[in-house]
Formats: C-alpha cells, structure tokens, sequence
C-alpha cells in the first residue's frame, strides 16, 4: 500500500487581515487534533491594499471609505473578532490599531523566512500580526519587522540584509499575481493540494472535517 502524500496547505492572506489571524489559529487547533495527518503548510501573500503609501492610512477612514460601513457597524465586528480570537488565544487588542499599513516588505521577509522551513515561516507569521493586532506596532516598519524576526528565533542580520537589499520583490510579486490568476480575491485562502478551497476564518470544526475528509480522499487515491 502507497503512503499517502504529505497535505500542501497554502496560506494565502496578509498580516493586516484580523480574520486571517482567526483562521490560521483555527487551522492550527485543527491539525493539533489530527495528529495523524501529514501536512506542509506554506504561507502566500497577498496584500489588501497594495498601493497604500509607507505611512499607512488612518484606519477609521480607511475602513469608512473601502466598505461604507459605520461606527457601529465597525464596532460590532471588533467585538466579533475580539471574542473570536479569545476563544482560539489570540489577542486583539481594542484600540491598539488605528492604522492601516503596507506590508509588503513583511511578504519579502516571510519569504525569506520560508525558505528557512515551514516553522520558521509560521513564527514569523505569527510575530507580525502580533505585532498589529495585539500591540497596534505598523508590520511594514523596519524596526518592528526586524523586531519580530527576532521574536520568532531567526537570524537578525541576515534579515536586515533582506529588507535593505529589497530582496524577493520580484518572487513576491510574482507569488501575488498567480494566486489573483488562480481566482483569490480575498483573504484567508486556505489552498490543499492545489485542488480545494477553504474561504474565511472558519472555526477549528470546519477545518477539521475539511482535512478529514480529504485526506481520506488522497488516501483512497494513494491506495487505488
């Protein structure tokens, strides 16, 4: 009998997404309870607002002007995405952000960190939207993205010679275009195999009877 194949998992979200956050926390509750499954995850980038200047956007106005919605309209939805990542252990902090920011240096720099391996890739990941969400610190600073490489156990140095260099633009860009190609015009896309789509910050429920059953899927296949 052939062993199936490790899952792909890829990623595909930026680290300005609060839902993002929620859905990688999820994702990750559910293959803690599927210890027998094999997977490679890949985080991708994706940028919400491409074309923002380095100095950000206020966020209320942003917001106001992207999705006409209202303070109590905003309101209502931080508390959701509060009480969310509550739940999975991750801390939105009320009133840290107040800002909107590039980040495409971060993608350059997750990059990097991918090729380092699949947990230096997620411990950066999760460095940056700490940075955000939880201390309202802009991801796209160098300092601060510097700051989370080191938080996430990688090598400083070498990480500031990534960021002054401007090194992985191309693969970044690249990277975004075929996913756009690929149909992902919104954040999270939780890609497995190339073949399914897992749209949005699903609960740890969701992703799990997803895995399940697709990995019975590749195991059939394997086996046939």
């Amino acid at each position: 009998m052939t062993t199936p194949a490790p899952l792909r998992i890829d990623f595909v979200s930026d680290v300005v997404c609060p839902w993002c956050a929620i859905g990688l926390k999820s994702l990750e509750q559910a293959l803690a309870r599927l210890p027998e499954l094999k997977v490679e995850l890949h985080f991708q980038p994706f940028e919400l607002n491409p074309q923002m200047p380095p100095e950000g956007e206020e966020i209320e106005e942003h917001l106001t002007r992207k999705y006409g919605s209202t303070p109590a309209q905003r309101e209502q939805i931080r508390e959701t995405i509060r009480q969310r990542g509550e739940a999975l252990g991750f801390v939105f902090t009320k009133g840290a952000r107040d800002r909107i920011y590039n980040t495409f240096d971060a993608h350059r720099l997750l990059h990097w960190a991918g090729l380092q391996g699949s947990q230096a890739q997620r411990d950066l990941k999760m460095a940056l939207l700490t940075c955000y969400f939880t201390e309202g610190r802009n991801p796209g600073d160098r300092a601060v993205i510097l700051d989370a490489v080191q938080r996430a156990g990688l090598d400083v140095q070498a990480a500031a010679q990534v960021f002054d260099q401007r090194q992985f633009a191309d693969e970044v860009l690249d990277a975004e275009s075929d996913w756009h190609a690929k149909g992902i015009s919104s954040v999270p896309a939780i890609v497995i195999d190339g073949r399914y789509l897992i749209q949005g910050g699903q609960p740890p429920e969701a992703f799990e009877q997803a895995l399940r059953q697709i990995a019975q899927e590749a195991a059939g296949t394997a086996q046939g």
